[in-house]
């Protein structure tokens, strides 16, 4: 069962966003951002080379110059991305946390593109010209760069939801983990209380008139008791460590009632590695001899029967001598075996109590693939 406790998000404080990518999400960006700019690169090798005068390496820097300092610009957006996350389900304000360094990042980067360009060009021995007027080249790359920054930031808005969408359902799956397996071990609980004294009582009805017996139950018990123990480990068991449980349980109440009493078992040992959830079936057996048994002189007889059916590990514990009651209600051993079927196999396993013939029978029904799994 749980070793560690989990925490819950505090109500009105933001969860603890990933402030990386996963690794894969971070090649994806780059692949796309790298293919973006191949691609611009392409286009002004092509268009450009139409000209005569001009040189294969001047489309090259223009482009080159204008991919490295966006790529900076870019890295930069990624680094401090965690911090936006909280504002992924306000896209408004989520891009205007970006959005609102945008007349800096305009001058800054025409700066420092044309410094590069001028550079180069100064280290060719050419000049550069820019086309046009400065006036005519701040409104033309500031255009640029906007367009450029919306196209890009819808992108990485598009991944960091996806990422953080991942990230927080990994979360919930931790969590309704966490929580289901605290309700198991709840309802697991339940029952050793409920069976032990039932069993002691056994022991305190035999103590005084067969000491023998007592003394055989009382060391069956202890036997018993550390199988349930051990099932505080384990929420699965195999089926044959399941009903050699059983068996246990069932040595203790036949000493009992062994006169009246004759218990079948009708089992498909290679179903035997497949495993259940520990404890299931005691309740079952248990309300048998508390139910149908103990109120009654009449002999009784007690199957446990367990096949493969439909694709399906059918468990059914029957016996006769005794009907349920029109307005029978599930008690609290059947109701915690449903919940635990429940949190462990959802709607695909089942527990249906029923009248059969002369008697009652209880049949489990669970779904073998995800058993075997």
């Amino acid at each position: 069962m749980m070793n560690t406790p989990f925490r819950l998000p505090t109500p009105g404080v933001h969860a603890d966003y990933g402030t990386t990518f996963p690794p894969k999400t971070l090649v994806t960006l780059w692949a796309l951002w790298a293919a973006f700019w191949l691609l611009m690169i392409g286009v002004a090798i092509e268009d450009q080379l139409r000209n005569p005068l001009t040189r294969w390496w001047e489309p090259i820097l223009t482009e080159g110059s204008s991919m490295l300092v966006s790529t900076g610009w870019m890295w930069l957006a990624v680094r401090v991305h965690g911090r936006r996350a909280p504002y992924l389900d306000k896209p408004l304000i989520w891009f205007a946390s970006y959005l609102r360094w945008l007349p800096l990042v305009c001058i800054m980067w025409i700066a420092a593109v044309y410094a590069i360009r001028y550079g180069a060009y100064a280290a060719a021995g050419r000049t550069y010209e820019p086309s046009g007027s400065w006036g005519f080249v701040v409104v033309y790359e500031s255009l640029k760069v906007t367009y450029n920054s919306g196209l890009w930031l819808g992108v990485l808005f598009g991944i960091d939801s996806y990422a953080q969408w991942q990230l927080q359902w990994r979360r919930l799956l931790q969590t309704q983990k966490a929580l289901a397996e605290a309700q198991l071990a709840r309802l697991q609980g339940q029952l050793r209380p409920h069976f032990l004294f039932n069993a002691l009582n056994t022991v305190s009805a035999l103590m005084h008139t067969d000491v023998a017996r007592a003394d055989r139950l009382v060391a069956a018990l202890g036997d018993l008791l550390r199988i349930s123990l051990r099932s505080n480990e384990h929420e699965m068991t195999p089926l044959a460590e399941e009903l050699r449980t059983l068996d246990l349980y069932a040595g203790i109440m036949l000493e009992r009632f062994r006169d009246r009493v004759t218990l079948d078992w009708q089992i498909d040992q290679s179903l035997f590695d497949i495993s259940v959830p520990a404890l299931l079936l005691q309740p079952l057996l248990e309300n048998v001899f508390k139910h149908g048994v103990e109120p009654t002189v009449a002999h009784v007889r007690i199957i446990v029967s367990v096949r493969c059916e439909s694709g399906s590990l059918e468990i059914v514990i029957s016996n006769s001598g005794s009907l349920l009651a029109p307005e029978h209600r599930d008690r609290v051993g059947f109701r915690n075996c449903r919940e635990r079927l429940s949190i462990i196999y959802g709607d695909t396993a089942s527990l249906l109590i029923h009248n059969q013939g002369d008697g009652v029978a209880a049949r489990v029904l669970i779904p073998l693939m995800d058993t075997i799994q």
